[in-house]
C-alpha cells in the first residue's frame, strides 16, 4: 500500500528509517513535522523528505498516511488536527495503536447540500428548516433526514404531520420526533426519513439506511437534495456543498478541535447557533476561524420559538431543549413578538423523568413543544389528558450581526450545489 509517512527530529534518523522499510507499507515519502533534538543535517530517511502535508498528498498520491511521530512534536491536540487535515482530503490515517478512516460518503447524482453540526442540541434542524424554506420559495426540494429513532425502512413525508398524527404514531411505538417527521412538519416540503445508529469521532455511522433513502429522493425528481445529519454523525453522501451549524455555547476546544476540525475543513458556510450576548460565542467563532479554509464565511445567530398557530392572549407552557440560562429570552420573545402569557418554560423535553415530574404542576391553555425528543410521548399526551390544545414551535435562525446576510450566504451555497 503506497504510504506517506509522519516523522518528526525527536527521533534519530536511523530508527525511522529502518521503521519505515520494515513496516508493511511502501512508503513514498515523509513528512517531517517538527523537532530538533535528534536531526544532525543532512539525515537520510530512504525516501523524500517534505514539510507539507497537503502538498505531499498531491504530489505522491498516497492510500494511507503513517504516523511515526510521537510527543512532544505531536501531542493529542496537535495529532487529532493533522489528521482532520488528511481526512479531509479522503486519506486514512494511522498511527501505533490507532486508525481513522474518512467517513464514508457515496456519490449523488442530483444537487445536493449536507447539514453538519458539531454536536447534539447544537440548532442543526433548525438551521436546515430555515435553508429548506429558503430555497424552497424558488426550487423543487426534497429533504433526506437520519435520525437515532427513524424507520427501518425510507419513509416519504408528503403531508405534514399534525399533532393528531404524531400523537397516533407515537401510541404505536414510533418515535414520533424522528427529524425527519420535524421537518417536514415545520417546512411543508416532501421529506424522506431514515435512521442510524452509531457515531464515529469523524462522523462516520456504524448502520444506516441512507443510501437507500437517497435512492427514493433521486425518484422524486427535486431540483435539490438537503441531507440532514444526526448529532454530530455526517450523512454518508458526498454532497456538492456542505452547512456545519456549531453551537455558541460549546466549549471552543471541543467545537473546533478533535476531529470537530475535520467536519470544519468541509464547511462551505459555518453557522453559530445559540450567539447570546455575553454567552461567549465569540471565543467558539474565533477557534472555528482558526480551522476553517479561506474565504468561508462563519455567521452567528440567535435560535428564537415561532409558534405555528395564534398564541396572542394565551396562557403558554413552552417546551423544549434549551438550557435553563436561554428560558428567560425565549419567554420575553414569546411574549414580545407573539403576545403570549407564558406561564411555564421547560428545557427537559429529553429528560422524561424531569419532565413528569414537572407536568404535574403546569396548568396552561396551549402546550407549545418543539418536536423533540418526548415532546409527544409525555408532553403531548399530559396534554390531552388535561383537555389543553398542543402545538408546534419552529425555531427561527436570526443572525445577530445587522451586516451578516444570512439568507443570501445560504443561497449563494445553495446556488453552488449542483
Amino acid at each position: 500500500m503506497r504510504a506517506l509517512a509522519i516523522v518528526d527530529g525527536e527521533h534519530y534518523a536511523p530508527v525511522v528509517r529502518d521503521a519505515l522499510a520494515e513496516l508493511p507499507y511502501e512508503f513514498a515519502a515523509a513528512v517531517l513535522v517538527g523537532g530538533t533534538e535528534k536531526l544532525r543535517g543532512g539525515d537520510d530517511y530512504g525516501v523524500p523528505t517534505v514539510t507539507d502535508v497537503e502538498a505531499a498528498i498531491e504530489r505522491y498520491a498516497p492510500e494511507v498516511v503513517v504516523d511515526l511521530s510521537d510527543e512532544p512534536v505531536l501531542g493529542p491536540i496537535e495529532r487529532l488536527a493533522l489528521a482532520s487535515r488528511v481526512l479531509a482530503l479522503g486519506v486514512p490515517y494511522v498511527g501505533a495503536d490507532f486508525r481513522l478512516d474518512p467517513p464514508e460518503r457515496l456519490p449523488f447524482g442530483l444537487p445536493s447540500i449536507a447539514v453538519v453540526g458539531t454536536g447534539k442540541r447544537v440548532g442543526k434542524t433548525a438551521v436546515t428548516g430555515h435553508l429548506v424554506r429558503l430555497v424552497a420559495s424558488t426550487r423543487r426540494v426534497v429533504v433526506v433526514a437520519m435520525g437515532r429513532g427513524g424507520p427501518p425502512e425510507p419513509e416519504v413525508v408528503t403531508v405534514p404531520p399534525t399533532i393528531d398524527a404524531l400523537i397516533e404514531l407515537s401510541r404505536s411505538g414510533r418515535h414520533a420526533a424522528s427529524d425527519h417527521l420535524e421537518t417536514a412538519a415545520l417546512t411543508g416540503v416532501e421529506t424522506v426519513g431514515c435512521r442510524r445508529c452509531g457515531g464515529g469521532l469523524a462522523g462516520g455511522v456504524a448502520r444506516s439506511n441512507i443510501s437507500a433513502g437517497a435512492a427514493v429522493a433521486v425518484q422524486l425528481a427535486p431540483d435539490v437534495v438537503v441531507f440532514d445529519g444526526s448529532g454530530a454523525a455526517i450523512p454518508p453522501i458526498a454532497a456538492d456543498r456542505t452547512l456545519v451549524v456549531v453551537g455558541g455555547h460549546q466549549d471552543p476546544a471541543v467545537a473546533a478541535g478533535y476531529l470537530n476540525t475535520y467536519r470544519l475543513l468541509l464547511a462551505d458556510l459555518v453557522v453559530v447557533t445559540m450567539a447570546e450576548p455575553e454567552s461567549g460565542w465569540k471565543h467558539v467563532r474565533n477557534a472555528v476561524a482558526s480551522v476553517v479554509r479561506p474565504g468561508v464565511a462563519i455567521v452567528g445567530t440567535t435560535l428564537r420559538p415561532r409558534p405555528t398557530v395564534d398564541i396572542s392572549g394565551r396562557s403558554v407552557a413552552y417546551f423544549c431543549t434549551a438550557p435553563a440560562r436561554a428560558h428567560a429570552a425565549l419567554a420575553e420573545h414569546l411574549t414580545d413578538v407573539h403576545g403570549a402569557h407564558i406561564v411555564h418554560v421547560s428545557g427537559n423535553l429529553a429528560d422524561r423523568d424531569r419532565l413528569r415530574r414537572e407536568l404535574f404542576d403546569v396548568d396552561a391553555d396551549l402546550f407549545l413543544i418543539e418536536l423533540k425528543a418526548a415532546a409527544v410521548d409525555v408532553v403531548a399526551e399530559a396534554a390531552v389528558a388535561r383537555g389543553a390544545e398542543v402545538a408546534l414551535a419552529a425555531n427561527d435562525v436570526i443572525p445577530v450581526a445587522d451586516d451578516a446576510d444570512l439568507d443570501e450566504m445560504l443561497l449563494e451555497v445553495a446556488k453552488f450545489a449542483r
